[in-house]
């Protein structure tokens, strides 16, 4: 591994970094010194493998002073948003694989409980930390264990619902640490000059050395002691309030402490030791610089929060960029049309939309629940709304598309997006489970275009059509390749069944396949034809209803034909294959036609081997499908 930083320098102390006990005994000098390593090593790596890299740029003095104070992984450490636990990851042993992050067989992007003994809980959704801390904090409280728990909280999580499901049960008998990692919106109210001095006054050691003699001399005081203490305690709460506010979370009987320079790491580490000292939960306020030490991301950290590598355009067209533009012209000639994303404005190509129809665009924040009960909202009042969501994190708002949605049959469109598997990501992130999930719930109906074409004319469809839908696509640009195979003849415009093959074809082996899974049956196909074996694709670019896509696959079946093979880059139970083999098992039987379901079995992908696809790890790649094929085609004639 390249030692070396940006400006030559060797790296010196990072390298030395094996677990967190070698922090223990580091000078301010030489922390600062690490500080400057870690940041730069941030952004080579990152430049490099893609990632996040702001919110971690701004976390490294505030992951330093945890480890510190901490004794990981004895004490128990949770991040959230999990992407924000690159410096934690250097500093507990695995440097020497920071350059494999993300990568196949590397480094997780998130943390993962399998990876590492000091990644005690994994993270790749947010506001599910504190339910989690409290979880471990009860468990060491109920065997009586003296280990504290650390939750490091963004900020933006505090807007998804599960944190203050958490916070409603948080009990000050545990030895709970919440920290408020605040990098971009203001919790707490801070009034001026003095205000300030207050909060740098309440965070120094002399005050909690004070504070905690003053509480032990009035106790003492016979008598009227336990009520003095009392008294003198109200009033300071209603001389702070006067000039602070209460906060949200004193309201709700937390020790409440900060906020402070999260980037200061003297003041940082002090507040964590105090915080220790109180041997109750309590919530530590820290306010860090998102893209610190790194110019170009100070000055745009929106723009270095979730980066590409090197080598790849930003500027070319992504399946979520022309889904935003179609639905920005859409939304010009349909009033009624609505935008909704929680959190994911730039992931899910909104921003044009928001420029354009400011009054009609909604972030939600981090709260995939409430972004589809909204949209059941809006629907029922004669709006159309359209949320916008990732596959992965559209799973979290499962019970509100079945109760709030589909049950009542109301026209909400759901733009998924990073549908199938996201090797970078890991499996917190792959997009597999929503056919699955969708599909056994009634009224609403399933697209999965291929092409840019084929998106737009779902889009038409399904907004138009007044009936919940669903519209899943991949990350990235469409295929050449598998758009020339299938859209040769025109038909842009057709999102119902296209083929490879003509009628006048002999087939021996029939595909049938949706999403970007495609590529690699074009693969097989192509090759097993070199071999003889006459195989044809059918792609489907709408699944549900499927007793109607039973019945347009059906009409190519002929007599020539040995075996249809169900393709999916899905989870298989309960996918596209097990619903369409069940609508067309009879005509499959009548005609001695064998199928078979290639799909991903009973697995969430971990990251592959180096130098291993992920499909291939899977099972669902061209070699996998050629194999299953073979082993079919071997079969019937012996």
């Amino acid at each position: 591994m390249d030692n070396k930083l940006d400006d030559n320098k060797k790296i010196e102390y990072l390298s030395k970094i094996s677990s967190p006990a070698d922090l223990k005994d580091l000078s301010k000098e030489k922390i600062d010194t690490l500080a400057k390593e870690i940041r730069s090593e941030l952004v080579r790596v990152v430049s490099k493998n893609g990632g996040h890299l702001a919110s971690n740029l701004g976390v490294v003095e505030l992951t330093i002073a945890i480890h510190r104070v901490f004794d990981s992984p004895k004490d128990h450490i949770i991040f959230d948003v999990g992407h924000q636990s690159y410096v934690h990851k250097m500093l507990t042993g695995r440097y020497d694989r920071i350059d494999t992050i993300r990568q196949n067989g590397g480094l997780c992007g998130f943390p993962k409980i399998n990876e590492s003994e000091y990644d005690c809980f994994g993270a790749g959704h947010s506001s599910t930390s504190l339910s989690a801390a409290l979880g471990f904090a009860a468990a060491d409280h109920l065997s009586g264990s003296d280990a504290y728990t650390v939750a490091v909280v963004g900020d933006g999580a505090y807007t998804g619902g599960m944190i203050h499901e958490a916070l409603n049960n948080c009990r000050k008998d545990m030895r709970l640490i919440i920290i408020l990692n605040e990098n971009e919106m203001s919790i707490s109210k801070n009034i001026g000059r003095f205000a300030t001095n207050l909060s740098k006054l309440r965070t120094s050691s002399g005050y909690f050395r004070t504070k905690r003699a003053t509480g032990s001399f009035l106790k003492k005081i016979p008598l009227v002691g336990r009520a003095l203490f009392n008294c003198v305690k109200h009033i300071k709460m209603m001389f702070k309030n006067s000039l602070y506010g209460s906060n949200y979370f004193e309201s709700m009987g937390l020790t409440y402490l900060g906020p402070i320079d999260g980037n200061d790491y003297g003041a940082v580490e002090n507040l964590l030791i105090q915080a220790k000292k109180y041997n109750e939960s309590v919530i530590v306020h820290v306010k860090t610089q998102k893209g610190k030490g790194y110019e170009p991301a100070e000055n745009a950290p929106a723009l270095y929060h979730s980066m590409i590598p090197n080598g790849r355009s930003a500027e070319e067209s992504t399946f979520s960029t022309v889904m935003g533009h179609r639905l920005t012209e859409m939304g010009e000639k349909d009033e009624r049309i609505c935008a909704i994303t929680a959190a994911m404005e730039d992931g899910t190509g909104l921003n044009e939309w928001h420029v354009t129809h400011p009054d009609r665009f909604f972030d939600v924040g981090i709260a995939e629940e409430h972004a589809v009960t909204f949209a059941a909202g809006l629907a029922a009042n004669g709006m159309r709304p359209v949320v916008a969501v990732y596959s992965t994190f559209l799973q979290r708002g499962y019970d509100n598309v079945i109760h709030d949605v589909a049950l009542q049959k109301l026209p909400v469109t759901f733009m998924i997006d990073r549908a199938g598997l996201n090797a970078k990501d890991g499996p917190t992130h792959h997009g597999i489970f929503d056919v699955a999930f969708l599909s056994h719930i009634p009224n609403i109906r399933i697209y999965t275009p291929i092409s840019y074409r084929g998106l737009i004319a779902s889009m038409n469809e399904a907004i138009g059509s007044g009936v919940p839908a669903a519209v899943r696509y991949p990350s990235g640009k469409e295929d050449e390749t598998s758009v020339s195979r299938f859209y040769k003849n025109g038909g842009y415009d057709d999102i119902g069944v296209k083929t490879d093959f003509s009628a006048d074809d002999i087939i021996d082996v029939m595909i049938v396949t949706h999403g970007r899974i495609v590529r690699e049956a074009i693969s097989a196909a192509d090759r097993l034809r070199e071999e003889g074996i006459r195989v044809g694709i059918i792609l489907l670019e709408m699944l549900k209803p499927y007793d109607l896509t039973a019945k347009r696959i059906e009409k190519f079946l002929t007599s020539d034909i040995k075996a249809v093979i169900f393709l999916e880059e899905e989870i298989r139970s309960g996918g596209m294959g097990m619903n369409l083999t069940d609508k067309m098992s009879i005509i499959l039987d009548e005609n001695n036609i064998r199928h078979k379901i290639i799909a991903i079995d009973d697995s969430f992908v971990e990251n592959t081997e180096a130098g291993e696809s992920i499909l291939k790890t899977a099972g669902i790649d061209s070699e996998s499908i050629m194999s299953v094929i073979k082993e079919i085609i071997n079969g019937s004639r012996s």
